[in-house]
């Protein structure tokens, strides 16, 4: 059994753990432990790739809008390729949705379109179905593995080791740090950060950390071919105004999810028939599509805490235990940010810019704001 010495050690090799390995690998040396073969297996690889900065509560939307300079302009030896290709996010209106609808609406952000603008957007959406509707044009496709892969080659060619298809048999710790047992190494680090998404309260309670409330939830989502004769690459992402479906282009197919969010383990998930089957019956509500079959079909685990917003901090009863998860359904387009974020807090420094200039409270993804006294 061989030994690494690491500054960090970092615990889950999904988007939070390589970008922010990424971010720390110029100032630390970084060792990062994956059980999975690759990096982004699990809700990584399973996004619905968008970029919606209005979506979720304010915290996440600050954080998203504080990425986008870094998905314009992706630092040098990411991609060559842009990182957001434009796609507007339409959300949609019955009569009886119209007024909660009007609510949400930013004039500043996005349109206010009626049903003819609408069905001249998506052509096949059935009468009443979007009697309004908001338009933001800011929202755009992310090309996920493109930024995956930039991140993970540049944090490599920094330094850092990754550790991949092995799995934690121990971890201990020491006034030295944490001592974490492989089949085949031994790792030591004096700080070790939580970036096991769904896996994280579990990695937490190994260490000896309470844990902090985590709830896993099943997200579905299927493709399927197009209508005949409909060309739908210019589609925008379409929402329901409840939440409960929303389905958009996706290489040449439709992506369509009805927005589950079932409780769920920490598990490689899979899709049940039941969702898929709600979600083609709640698609051909709102449009005329005849679906014969289903391409694809996965699922995927957004993990939550109970405020909805991100954990990124030092855990109050041991602050060599760095957590970083409950990134929920935006740690896609909240990844540039979060990193800078979290990196700024590992390393004592001031937040970046782009999180100050768009208003980050730290506050609000403490981990402290979690835990209860009794």
């Amino acid at each position: 059994m061989t030994d690494l010495e690491a500054d960090i050690l970092i615990v889950g090799g999904g988007m939070a753990g390589v970008s922010l390995a990424y971010e720390l690998s110029s100032h630390r040396k970084i060792v990062l432990i994956e059980r999975e073969d690759m990096p982004g297996c699990h809700a990584t690889g399973r996004s619905a790739a968008m970029f919606l900065p209005r979506y979720g509560p304010e915290p996440v939307r600050a954080i998203s809008r504080a990425s986008q300079p870094f998905f314009d302009r992706p630092p040098p030896g990411i991609t060559d390729v842009p990182l957001l290709i434009p796609r507007p996010a339409m959300t949609i209106a019955r009569e009886d949705q119209v007024a909660a609808l009007r609510e949400c609406h930013d004039p500043q952000a996005e349109a206010w379109i009626g049903e003819e603008e609408a069905l001249a957007l998506v052509p096949l959406l059935r009468p009443g179905q979007a009697v309004a509707a908001l338009l933001d044009s800011a929202a755009a496709d992310i090309e996920v593995a493109t930024l995956l892969q930039g991140y993970w080659k540049c944090a490599r060619a920094n330094g850092v080791s990754g550790l991949f298809g092995v799995s934690i048999e121990a971890i201990r710790r020491d006034p030295a740090g944490w001592l974490v047992e492989t089949p085949t190494q031994r790792v030591r680090a004096p700080l070790l950060i939580n970036a096991a998404g769904a896996w994280a309260d579990e990695v937490a309670t190994h260490c000896g950390i309470p844990p902090i409330g985590l709830e896993p939830k099943r997200r579905t989502a299927v493709l399927i071919q197009p209508p005949e004769g409909q060309d739908i690459r210019d589609w925008p992402l379409v929402m329901t105004a409840d939440e409960s479906l929303y389905f958009k282009p996706d290489a040449g197919l439709l992506l369509v999810s009805p927005a589950d969010e079932t409780p769920s383990p920490a598990c490689d998930a899979q899709p049940e028939e039941l969702d898929i089957a709600i979600a083609i019956d709640r698609l051909q509500q709102v449009a005329d599509i005849d679906v014969r079959r289903i391409d694809h079909r996965w699922a995927g685990l957004r993990t939550f805490v109970r405020d909805r917003c991100p954990v990124v901090g030092g855990d109050p009863e041991d602050t060599g235990f760095f957590w970083f998860a409950g990134q929920g359904g935006y740690g896609i387009q909240m990844a540039p940010a979060l990193a800078r974020i979290g990196a700024a807090l590992v390393m004592g420094e001031e937040l970046p810019q782009e999180a100050r200039q768009e208003g980050v409270d730290v506050s609000a993804l403490r981990p402290d704001r979690l835990r209860v006294a009794v």
